[in-house]
């Protein structure tokens, strides 16, 4: 009977505790006050309970209300930013004489894909977040300022989509792929410092006009901008100090490239923004000693300024790291967590979530814009061929980020020129050292912008006859 009681005892006293333990939990979470509320996620409420508010104005589906964007004239509520071609307090109005704005980079068509995963890919950062110049750790020389879950995220992505090897690879971080590309540059011309003349830095026509004037800009003793590969044939110098941008899937034509240079001491960055399933076919993972990635074209988030690169060498690894916190002292910790969270978003479920909802896009828009210029005798498009890709496993069709159209008759030298007179702005071919024949259209923007531009070429090629005559 005595034991009997004296288990009672202890099972009274471990409820009491329990119950004590939950009574402290509950104070400490809760306030005192009455109100049900949790004291410690009050800060977080408000700050979704204001991105909620903005994001629920819709704007007629022509454009966006930002948290940090205009407020109304009330000193509370946001205002409407319309789209291109559209105006008024809600954005309804359609303006009847706007330009097809097809110039920019901007790739605002992954905007519907995080409308659908808002919950997942919303972040919520605290006021003392991140205040800390560095993350603690110092593994590698990067570790004290480059998220190790992000590069881990980074990495899982490759695996998915297939198109790069990280395994054994260094990755670096950097402002958008634009301050890699020089970050590379600066690296990769120490590699070869022996030599008495600076790296020669060459990119193929039609080649992104940053190479040059971002090299330019920065120009040095180690390094000098040179152009077009061809011109380094007459140079007994070039093949053991170029270093050679290899844009792949190339912007602006969309095509796969290799190197041109050849030599043992030749080096070449290759550029990998649009080397995604969504972009091209992918037909192996990459495996070269530097490659650079963007966020901008993986997710759409351009504002967010991140790449990153993929580095064989350590040494190079360490002089792009050294570039980059001379230049920054490290990336942004929101901008780190924005992207982790965005990452984490895109892997899941299986992973292909994001690749198949923009390659269904990108592949219906050219197949759109390619039906309106295979009516035209006047202008053309680049040619590119279906390949197999691993990661759809199948022989699939083409889905470029650019339109590389020229303009066929003989006196229209400068095609820019002939589709703003039919209010259509591209980007001119001379921008990538090419011919002004030449004029690049951007299929990454909004939909409203993309139906402009169809809307537009349609009256354009309607019209071709007439302008013949004229």
């Amino acid at each position: 009977m005595a034991k009997g009681m004296q288990g009672f005892g202890y099972a009274f006293c471990l409820l009491l505790s329990v119950l004590l333990n939950i009574l402290l939990v509950a104070n400490i979470l809760y306030g005192g006050d009455g109100e049900w509320r949790l004291r410690e996620l009050k800060w977080s409420q408000d700050a979704a309970a204001a991105a909620e508010t903005v994001a629920a104005l819709q704007c007629s589906g022509h454009g966006r209300a930002y948290i940090d964007g205009k407020i109304g004239d009330d000193g509370i509520t946001p205002v409407c930013e319309c789209h291109n071609c559209y105006s008024g307090p809600d954005c309804s109005l359609l303006l009847p004489d706007c330009f097809a704005d097809a110039d920019s980079g901007d790739p605002l068509f992954l905007e519907p894909f995080w409308v659908q995963n808002a919950a997942s890919s919303a972040v919520v950062v605290s006021g003392w977040h991140r205040m800390s110049y560095s993350f603690p750790g110092s593994s590698n020389p990067g570790s004290a300022y480059f998220s190790q879950e992000l590069e881990n995220h980074i990495r899982k992505v490759h695996a998915v989509a297939g198109n790069a090897i990280t395994d054994g690879k260094y990755i670096v971080f950097g402002v958008g792929s634009t301050q890699l590309c020089n970050a590379a540059v600066y690296a990769l011309s120490l590699e070869n410092s022996s030599s008495l003349s600076p790296a020669k830095v060459v990119a193929k026509i039609p080649f992104y006009p940053l190479y040059k004037s971002q090299t330019e800009y920065f120009e040095t003793k180690y390094y000098e901008f040179q152009g077009d590969p061809s011109l380094l044939k007459n140079d007994t110098d070039a093949a053991g100090n170029v270093i050679e941008f290899v844009t792949s899937p190339n912007n602006p034509d969309g095509h796969l490239r290799a190197p041109v240079v050849g030599g043992p001491f030749a080096r070449a960055i290759y550029d990998r923004a649009y080397y995604w399933p969504h972009f091209t076919a992918i037909p192996a993972a990459a495996d070269e000693d530097l490659s650079i990635f963007t966020i901008s074209k993986l997710t759409g988030h351009a504002g967010s300024r991140f790449g990153w690169a993929i580095v064989k060498d350590k040494s190079v690894y360490e002089n792009m790291f050294m570039y980059i916190k001379a230049a920054e002292l490290g990336i942004s910790k929101e901008t780190q967590l924005r992207a982790l969270t965005l990452l984490k978003t895109v892997l899941q479920g299986d992973g292909r979530g994001i690749f198949n909802f923009s390659y269904e896009k990108m592949k219906s828009r050219w197949e759109k814009l390619s039906q309106i210029i295979s009516q035209s005798h006047r202008f053309t498009l680049q040619e590119i061929s279906p390949k197999y890709c691993n990661f759809f496993e199948k022989i699939r069709g083409p889905s470029p980020a650019y339109a590389w159209v020229k303009c066929l008759w003989e006196e229209e030298t400068n095609c820019t020129t002939v589709l703003e007179a039919a209010k259509i702005i591209g980007r001119a071919g001379s921008m990538f050292s090419a011919e002004d024949r030449y004029v690049r259209l951007s299929l990454l923007k909004r939909d409203d912008d993309f139906e402009q531009l169809l809307v537009r070429l349609r009256e354009l090629v309607a019209i071709e006859d007439g302008a013949k005559t004229m």
